[in-house]
């Protein structure tokens, strides 16, 4: 039965609606609806000018069209009037494919015709710092080893149990949430499910820190590395495929053969994915990092996977999921489970073998590891490795030429930076 978004703004007290999408950047656009209005958005959309949002687009395009998905709704919880809707864009009567929701249903509906559905789970890592950007919101917090601190978690109190009364209201089955690896740092886990609803879930879990991080005087960033020296704000996914409604990855003591495939297939075009998991250029000061004060960066920098080993790119802490470390917390939510199911889904189509697991420690053994793949050091390297993958070309054939254009302008853009480490080391050459 379809859903009547007037009907349900009548019901619920909802007075507006935010007509919401992401662009292949990852920011997130909007349009406030009024409720009188919703039944006309609902038929044929909110209209946008695509030129205006990272969007391969031209101020000469027609009119680009967000048409709200009413399944996706949430009732704001700290502003009960306002209704949150995930939106599809088209352009001219047609989905424009290059656009990262349409992407991940295009994969989705991939790998149904084989008889698999993709469920994820997202562990979201944030910082809280003051208004201006420039420190952490809580002088307090300065242990060399602040994971888990009590007093730090508990000064954040109010802000983390708003959120998280916000996500059990909303029936996400959170369970946890705790103080990070880095000063000032915190994740927030809630339960896994359809990767399409996790996507959506961690759109709006990124639009609802922010906004309850500002209400209480702070700012929120997911930015992955905005402090040298500490812990960078990671994006870890685990990953299930399911069929026939039962797990397929599970096989007794063991992860299935099909698990395995789609480790080969992930490990197979990693370096090409680190461009969409791994999306600025301030990413790869988290991966390829060197220590951080904490004693460990937890973060990747070969393309290599273990059992329960946080030191490795895909970890498999249990036969029934895997866990892709790769990504930061600047990685776009659609577009992170779009290339993850795109590059497993090769593995299992073409029975990619990941090779044996590696079990030691690859921040102190790594020399162990040989001949494996090292990580992009730079977005430049990662942009040319997702231009080259055959796998990911033929997979979202509109979506990677729109977003190399794009990311190959933001690189040249940020090269025409002088930073002051380049004048305090050359000036005098």
């Amino acid at each position: 039965m379809s859903i009547d978004l007037a009907a349900v703004a009548r019901e619920k007290g909802i007075k507006y609606f935010l007509i919401s999408y992401t662009d292949l950047f990852g920011s997130q656009r909007a349009k406030l609806v009024p409720a009188r209005a919703i039944a006309e958005m609902q038929k044929n959309g909110a209209g946008f000018a695509g030129f205006a949002t990272w969007l391969d687009m031209s101020p000469a395009d027609p009119d680009l069209f967000a048409v709200p998905d009413p399944a996706s709704l949430i009732q704001v919880p700290w502003k009960k009037e306002l209704g949150w809707l995930a939106a599809d864009l088209w352009m001219a009567g047609k989905p424009v494919e290059a656009s990262p929701r349409n992407a991940l249903k295009a994969q989705i509906a991939k790998a149904a015709a084989l008889g698999y559905q993709l469920k994820s789970g997202v562990e979201c890592e944030f910082f809280l710092i003051t208004p201006d950007g420039n420190s952490l919101s809580d002088p307090a917090d300065t242990q060399t080893k602040p994971c888990y601190d009590e007093q730090a978690l508990m000064r954040r109190y109010d802000v983390i149990t708003e959120i998280c009364d916000a996500m059990i209201d909303l029936g996400w089955n959170p369970y946890q949430n705790d103080h990070e690896d880095a000063n000032g740092q915190f994740e927030m886990n809630w339960h896994y499910d359809d990767a399409l609803l996790t996507a959506d879930r961690m759109a709006f879990f990124k639009f609802m820190v922010k906004s309850v991080a500002e209400k209480h005087g702070m700012r929120a960033t997911f930015m992955p590395k905005p402090f040298i020296n500490l812990t960078g704000n990671g994006c870890h996914i685990h990953l299930s495929l399911w069929k026939d409604g039962h797990n397929a990855f599970e096989a007794g003591d063991d992860i299935s053969p099909v698990a395995k495939n789609f480790i080969g297939g992930l490990l197979h075009s990693a370096p090409a994915l680190a461009a969409i998991t791994n999306p600025t250029v301030n990413s790869y000061k988290r991966i390829n990092a060197p220590r951080t004060n904490s004693g460990a960066t937890w973060s990747p920098n070969s393309v290599t996977w273990t059992g329960n080993n946080r030191t490795h790119m895909i970890r498999v802490p249990e036969p029934n999921r895997l866990e892709l470390r790769l990504a930061d917390g600047a990685v776009n939510p659609y577009l992170l489970p779009a290339v993850a199911l795109a590059a497993g889904m090769d593995g299992v189509v073409n029975g990619r073998d990941p090779g044996p697991r590696m079990d030691f420690n690859m921040y102190t053994e790594g020399e162990k590891v040989g001949n494996v793949p090292k990580l992009p050091l730079n977005l430049l390297d990662a942009i040319r490795a997702l231009e080259a993958s055959p796998v990911l070309a033929e997979a979202l054939p509109e979506l990677i030429p729109a977003y190399t254009k794009l990311k190959y302008a933001e690189w040249n853009d940020y090269t025409r930076h002088l930073t002051e480490w380049e004048r305090a080391n050359t000036l005098d050459c």
